[in-house]
């Protein structure tokens, strides 16, 4: 049987700003609506897309395949093809996400401060929705679940701008959604495409008053130009320039393997390592193999001088620049350079990092301490691996973006960082004087 472009959801048709008006209009609508349902509501509106994007699994597979195809055609690279690629497992976990999502406590409406003043008023900072969202992404499919589940449990209504590599993909799962929600007689409204034009982008760095918070998700590119021309507040979250630093008191057995699968696991996305720090005291031990292991796994080593003239004979390791140390490769590529103490360590994290994730591999607890002290970054890890710097792993259900700014929200951002609060004041027929 052939597959149409009905069957495989068929990619939102170009709007200009006057039709983001009405989009966001109708998403304000059923923001309000999401701000008043009790918890079953919205975990009964999840349990049911969970089951569509399972029910749907086909669907999305064929929709997937034709971006893969258009992408491969196009030359991108194979981290890239990484992220946008699905299969039966990677839906089976956006299903498993929504459902996690639909088991943890409402983040809406819980007493956060309260307080009797002594002319009897009762004060309360109570969590509620921000309003209306607006995400815009590049690449990975499962931004599209993981972002309206998170969404719509925390009240929220969300604007979807993915990318026009993902654009088949994205459509098929936010109708999958839409007509999930539709059939639970839930305000489908509350979760909406935006094409994938940078005229759609633009309107929504416009769009302040009728979206509430903007939050970019893809490359440095893309990340800066939404946080210099948005009109509407942003949440930066971050390019990934994440380090791993194996000390002078590392387990090196421990350090092989948490470098190694903060490289490889999974290279495209933005808790992989870019850079290795090696103190000195042990580069002749551990640079040979680490480089040897790293070769194993294909991955290309750009090193300083000492970390070259310590590699493997016959092994070509290319010379670092320094903007080799400030690239987020997202590939099967890596920095690698030789410091002299724990301070150079630091210091090289806090010229060429990205504030999001860095490890240290150490057994001295001093050492531990001043690097977890000295590095301003969103998650530091202690003897292990960047990679677990995600929502799902720290517990969340999932995520919605990872902040590397500091204001409202840091690291893995899910429903709590979709909250605000507002204060409510319980009087018995107070004035002021």
């Amino acid at each position: 049987m052939s597959v149409t472009s009905r069957d495989v959801g068929a990619p939102p048709q170009p709007e200009g700003e006057g039709a983001l008006r009405g989009t966001a209009n109708s998403a304000r609508l059923a923001a309000r609506v999401l701000a008043t349902l009790p918890r079953e509501e919205k975990d009964r509106g999840l349990g049911a897309w969970a089951d569509a994007i399972e029910g749907g699994d086909a669907e999305i597979l064929a929709s997937n395949a034709l971006d893969l195809e258009t992408a491969s055609a196009e030359g991108a690279s194979r981290a890239v093809l990484d992220r946008l690629r699905l299969d039966g497992m990677r839906i089976r976990e956006m299903a498993e996400q929504i459902r996690h999502v639909a088991s943890l406590e409402d983040p809406v409406g819980s007493v956060i401060d309260a307080r009797m003043l002594d002319n009897g008023l009762r004060l309360e900072k109570v969590t509620v929705p921000i309003g209306v969202i607006g995400v815009i992404y590049e690449g990975r499919p499962n931004v599209t679940v993981d972002a309206a589940s998170l969404a719509v449990k925390s009240g929220n209504a969300v604007l979807l701008r993915g990318s026009r590599t993902a654009e088949r993909s994205n459509a098929c799962l936010v109708r999958i959604l839409r007509e999930g929600w539709r059939d639970a007689h839930l305000p489908f409204e509350a979760v909406q495409a935006v094409p994938p034009t940078r005229q759609a982008s633009e309107a929504m760095m416009r769009a302040r008053g009728m979206i509430d918070l903007l939050i970019p998700r893809g490359g440095a590119d893309l990340i800066q130009t939404v946080v210099r021309e948005s009109q509407v507040p942003v949440i930066e979250t971050g390019v990934g320039n994440c380090h791993v630093y194996v000390d002078a008191h590392a387990d090196l057995e421990k350090a092989l393997r948490i470098l190694i699968n903060a490289k490889v696991q999974r290279p495209g996305v933005c808790n992989a390592a870019e850079t290795l720090l090696v103190h000195r005291d042990v580069a002749d031990a551990f640079v040979p193999q680490a480089l040897s292991a790293l070769a194993d796994h294909g991955v290309e080593v750009f090193g300083d001088p000492e970390i070259r003239r310590r590699s493997p004979a016959g092994m070509d390791v290319q010379p670092a620049t320094d903007a080799d140390f400030l690239t987020e490769f997202l590939d099967l590529k890596i920095a690698a350079k030789v410091v002299d103490t724990l301070e150079e360590a630091l210091e090289h994290i806090e010229t060429f990092g990205s504030r999001h994730t860095d490890a240290i591999v150490s057994e001295d607890l001093q050492a531990v301490r001043r690097f977890v002290a000295a590095v301003d970054s969103a998650a530091v890890m202690v003897n292990a691996s960047t990679r677990f710097t995600d929502g799902g792993e720290f517990g969340m259900g999932a995520e919605i973006g990872i902040s590397t700014q500091k204001l409202h929200a840091r690291g893995p951002m899910a429903l709590p960082e979709l909250t605000t609060y507002k204060w409510v004041v319980w009087g018995s027929g107070q004035v002021r004087a």
